[in-house]
């Protein structure tokens, strides 16, 4: 069963592309519901209120703990670099992409394949990359798809597009 942070963001285009790719999934709103759980993901939305419920909730601390994987797009990807939960060592720039009107989508090369998945809405920027940190996509040469052990994260929004090889090879 794979948990989707659910009380604000891309939650539900998040649980359409894993039920999709053939996965079970949850909406995550307490500590309580990461019980069970063999993966989850923090969605794009806003940043700072993820990280305030993730405090005032307890999730926060309890995802410093976990053991299966996690993956954050957009703001989700904020939250779990090294200056909130540091479950990922990497440094970001909010909105670094630009506003609303900036939006962009295109195509990335992820693991030798080219996937239309690159959705980017105000997208953060990655500005620094930790030892550790494997680069699994760029963009215009800047890293937008990270890995670091089980904390997975990427500047795009996937869930937007009819593919769902990302969610596929995080949670298989």
């Amino acid at each position: 069963m794979i948990g989707v942070l659910a009380f604000h963001g891309g939650f539900a285009e998040h649980i359409s592309t894993l039920r999709k790719a053939g996965f079970e999934s949850c909406e995550v709103r307490s500590v309580q519901d990461l019980s069970g759980l063999s993966g989850l993901i923090i969605p794009g939305g806003e940043s700072t209120v993820i990280w305030k419920f993730l405090e005032k909730t307890g999730l926060g601390e309890a995802l410093r703990v976990a053991k299966f994987p996690i993956y954050g797009t957009c703001a989700g990807m904020i939250v779990l670099a090294k200056d909130k939960l540091g479950l990922i060592d990497i440094s970001v720039e909010r909105n670094a992409y630009g506003r609303q009107v900036a939006s962009f989508i295109t195509d990335l090369e992820i693991v030798g394949r080219i996937l239309p998945v690159g959705h980017f809405i105000r997208a953060p920027k990655i500005t620094r990359v930790g030892e550790g940190v494997e680069v699994l996509a760029s963009h215009d040469g800047v890293p937008v798809f990270v890995r670091q052990g089980n904390i997975w994260a990427s500047s795009f929004h996937p869930e937007l597009s009819a593919e769902t090889s990302i969610h596929e090879m995080i949670f298989s």
